[in-house]
């Protein structure tokens, strides 16, 4: 009872890597329809090179950025208030060690362990790290483990660039009646298979997760390549 078995510990190595990993997947995808969106509605508006390189340029920046940013932001408040909340437990195992034995006791009992059991076995977390024993099974949290907003923010800058190159590349490279064929394609392809990717790792249907964001993807090229072509023509 006093530590993890090796196969639950493996089990939460491996939902913690495919949540990363998850991440990282939905990430590209937002690279993927909005650098689309951005190249495809100023391709409707003009078939300059140097302009849709700079507006995929900005738009992948951009995008990057503020991808980073808000991740940081939001786990940044996830870590602070897991600090907090451990600050708490802290306080509290100090102030009334034997509360909170018996809180640890009845957590164990929700689990099903009888009451004798769970009793020994509250005692012996308890003696062995406290603190840890109440973060795991009360708050959930391994304090040894916080999230790290860095890394998140440095994961989802990288996720939507490596997403956002490729419809970047497919309209800058290719000769100009070739490029928008080639981005639509290329676009609809990645979003497949990103919209698999993400159903398979979240347990999901695969083939309806696929038609959303081929669907979705679509939508959004052909709107803003509407409207860049309206533009176009009026000579905005």
């Amino acid at each position: 009872m006093t530590q993890p078995t090796h196969d639950e510990a493996h089990g939460a190595t491996l939902g913690s890597r495919l949540n990363w990993l998850r991440a990282a997947v939905l990430g590209a995808n937002d690279g993927i329809v909005s650098t689309a969106g951005l190249v495809v509605g100023v391709a409707g508006a003009t078939d300059d090179r140097s302009a849709l390189l700079t507006a995929g340029l900005a738009g992948l920046l951009a995008g990057s950025m503020s991808m980073a940013a808000g991740e940081y932001v939001s786990v940044s408040t996830q870590r602070d208030s897991e600090k907090a909340a451990l600050a708490v437990e802290k306080r509290e195992l100090r102030e009334q060690p034997e509360a909170e034995l018996e809180e640890l006791t009845e957590l164990l009992e929700g689990r099903g362990l009888s009451r004798e059991v769970a009793r020994e076995a509250a005692v012996q977390l308890t003696e062995r790290d406290a603190l840890r024993a109440h973060a795991r099974v009360e708050l959930g949290i391994d304090p040894d483990d916080l999230t790290n907003p860095w890394h998140a923010a440095g994961a989802s800058f990288l996720a939507f660039t490596a997403g956002a190159l490729l419809p970047l590349l497919a309209m800058v490279l290719p000769t100009a009646q070739w490029r928008l064929g080639v981005t639509v394609g290329s676009v609809l392809v990645a979003l497949a298979v990103t919209g698999w990717s993400s159903a398979r790792l979240g347990a999901a249907e695969p083939v309806r997760a696929v038609l959303r964001n081929v669907g979705g993807g679509a939508l959004a090229m052909g709107v803003t390549y509407a409207v860049g072509a309206v533009l176009g023509a009026a000579g905005v």
